[in-house]
C-alpha cells in the first residue's frame, strides 16, 4: 500500500474526516466501507429516501418484467451493473477497481438469481435480499450494485461537496450509466465531475456507508435460524437435547449447540436459508426488524480515530478564534469553518451541506442548508413533537462586526417555506443583549415566519467543550433551552 492521497490533502481542504460530510477517500487505496441499501432502505433524511426509490424502481422494475415473462429483457437491464471503481471503497487490494461485477458477472448474478426461483416464490421483497438468497452475492458485490443504481445521485452529491469546498470540477465528462427511475431505463450524460489525474471519482456521504453489514446471511443465520431450531428442538424434545442433572431440582433441558447443529443441517447455505424462510417467514420478519433496530450511521471516531477528539476540539476552538470579524476572505474562512464545525457537532442528525442554495429563481440565497437526517432528539423533534416543517435545516453565518439585528432575521426568514423547511440557525461573531435578540426572534416566530435561534462563537466553543468534558446531553439541552425561549419568550 503506498502513501494514502485523500482529497483532504489533494485539494488543501485544511479539514478531518470529522468536519467532512463526505469519505474522505485515499484515491490509490480502496477503504473497506460499502454502500449498505437496506441501510439507505429505513433512513429518513431526503439523499437517502431519493436514492431508495431509485434502487427500488429498478428492482421493481425487473420484477413487473419478469412477471410478464419478459425475461430476456430483464437479463439486460443487468449489463449496466458494472464495476464501479469511482467511489474507492470496498476489498480490492491492488487499487480501487471494483470487486469483480463486471457484465459477466452481473448477468451470473441474474442467472443465479432466476435458478434461486427466490422471485418466483416471493421470497424476495426487496434489492437487499440479494445478499441473503442469492448465491455468489455478498456484501462486496450488493454494494457495487447499488453503487451503479445510483451513480446519478452520487454525481450531484460530488458536485454539491465540491462546490461547498471550492474543489474544481472538469466540464463534459461521460456520466457512465445510472439508472433513471422516471424513464425505467438506464441513463448517461455528460456533465462536470471530478477528475483527479484522469480518473473520475465519486464522492460518498459517510452516514451511508458501513464497515460490516448486520443484514447478511451469516448473522440471519446465527441469530434466528439457529435460535429457532433451538427452540424447535426442545419443543419436540428431540435426540439432541441436552440434559444437564442436578443433585436438588428438576434436570436442566438445555437445547443442543449450534455447532451441532451447523453440522447436522448446514444452515448457512442459502439454499438451506431460501427453503427455510419460505417455511418460517415471521422468523426472517424478525431479522429484518431487529436489523433495522441494530444499525447505525458510523460516528466519527470510527471513521477518524487518528487524533484525540479533545486535541481536534481545541484545534477547531483556536482556529475560530484566529479568524478576524469582517467581510471578504474573512468572512469566507469563517463561513467555511463553521460547515466544519456544525458537521462534527451535529453529525449523524445533520448531513449533506449545500452552500448557497438558488432559491425563487435565484432572486435569493441561502448560505448553508443541511438534510435533517436525525432519528431522535431535538431535530427530529422539531417536525415529530413541535410540528415545525424541518426537513431542511437553514444555516446564515454572519461575521459581521456589528450586531446581527431584525434585517439578518428577515433575510432568513425569508427563505423559508414548508417544503424547505421553518427552522433555520444564524451563526455570529456576539450578541451583546441576547435577551433582546431572542425577543426578536420571538416576534418572527409568532408571525408564523418561522423558528430561528442564534449561535454565538461562545456558543460554539461551549459546545465543543462540552464534548471534551464528555457531557453527551449538553449539546441537546442548548438546543433545546434555546428554541423554548425563542417560542416562550
Amino acid at each position: 500500500m503506498g502513501v494514502s492521497i485523500k482529497i483532504s490533502a489533494i485539494f488543501n481542504l485544511e479539514k478531518s474526516q470529522r468536519e467532512l460530510d463526505f469519505i474522505d477517500i485515499d484515491i490509490d487505496n480502496d477503504l473497506p466501507l460499502f454502500i449498505d441499501p437496506y441501510f439507505l432502505s429505513y433512513r429518513k433524511d431526503p439523499w437517502s429516501m431519493s436514492a431508495h426509490r431509485t434502487i427500488h424502481s429498478f428492482f421493481h422494475h425487473v420484477i413487473g418484467l419478469l412477471d410478464s415473462g419478459y425475461k430476456k429483457e430483464a437479463r439486460i437491464l443487468f449489463e449496466n451493473l458494472s464495476e464501479p471503481n469511482e467511489t474507492c471503497l470496498g476489498v480490492s487490494s491492488n487499487g480501487p477497481r471494483g470487486r469483480g461485477v463486471g457484465t459477466d458477472e452481473a448477468t451470473k448474478i441474474f442467472d443465479s438469481l432466476m435458478n434461486s426461483r427466490a422471485i418466483e416464490s416471493g421470497l424476495i421483497g426487496h434489492f437487499e435480499d440479494f445478499v441473503l438468497f442469492v448465491d455468489g452475492v455478498g456484501k462486496d458485490k450488493i454494494s457495487d450494485l447499488t453503487t451503479n443504481l445510483i451513480r446519478k445521485h452520487l454525481m450531484k452529491y460530488t458536485q454539491s461537496q465540491c462546490k461547498l469546498h471550492g474543489i474544481g470540477l472538469t466540464k463534459e465528462v461521460p456520466s457512465g450509466y445510472y439508472w433513471n427511475d422516471t424513464e425505467l431505463r438506464w441513463g448517461s450524460h455528460l456533465t462536470d465531475m471530478l477528475v483527479i489525474n484522469e480518473r473520475v471519482i465519486l464522492l460518498v456521504p459517510k452516514s451511508a456507508v458501513t464497515f460490516s453489514y448486520y443484514y447478511t446471511p451469516e448473522k440471519y443465520c446465527q441469530h434466528f435460524v439457529l435460535n429457532f431450531l433451538q427452540h424447535e428442538h426442545v419443543r419436540l424434545n428431540s435426540s439432541l437435547v441436552r440434559i444437564k442433572k442436578r443433585k436438588k431440582g428438576p434436570d436442566l433441558i438445555l437445547p443442543p449447540y449450534k455447532k451441532t447443529l451447523i453440522k447436522l443441517e448446514e444452515p448457512f447455505r442459502k439454499e438451506y436459508l431460501r427453503d427455510f424462510t419460505k417455511k418460517h417467514p415471521t422468523v426472517f420478519s424478525e431479522f429484518r426488524q431487529k436489523a433495522k433496530d441494530q444499525m447505525q450511521p458510523l460516528t466519527n471516531e470510527q471513521l477518524d480515530g487518528e487524533v484525540e477528539v479533545n486535541d481536534f476540539v481545541d484545534y477547531l476552538t483556536d482556529r475560530l478564534m484566529n479568524i478576524e470579524t469582517g467581510s471578504g476572505k474573512q468572512a469566507t474562512r469563517y463561513h467555511r469553518h463553521i460547515v466544519g464545525i456544525i458537521e462534527f457537532l451535529f453529525y449523524p442528525n445533520l448531513t449533506r451541506p449545500v452552500i448557497e442554495d438558488d432559491i425563487h429563481d435565484g432572486r435569493k440565497r441561502i448560505d448553508i442548508s443541511f438534510d435533517n437526517s436525525a432519528t431522535k432528539g431535538f431535530f427530529y423533534q422539531l417536525h415529530d413533537i413541535k410540528k415545525i416543517p424541518s426537513q431542511y435545516v437553514v444555516i446564515e453565518c454572519k461575521n459581521y462586526a456589528s450586531e446581527v439585528a431584525n434585517p439578518e432575521l428577515d433575510q432568513l426568514s425569508g427563505r423559508f417555506s414548508p417544503n424547505r423547511g421553518m427552522f433555520g440557525i444564524i451563526t455570529c461573531r456576539k450578541i451583546d443583549n441576547m435577551e433582546l435578540f431572542l425577543k426578536r426572534c420571538n416576534d418572527t416566530y409568532k408571525d408564523g415566519r418561522g423558528a430561528i435561534i442564534p449561535i454565538t462563537d461562545d456558543d460554539l466553543i461551549s459546545l465543543l467543550n462540552s464534548i471534551k468534558e464528555n457531557n453527551k446531553n449538553f449539546i441537546e439541552e442548548f438546543l433545546a433551552d434555546r428554541l423554548r425561549k425563542v417560542i416562550m419568550n
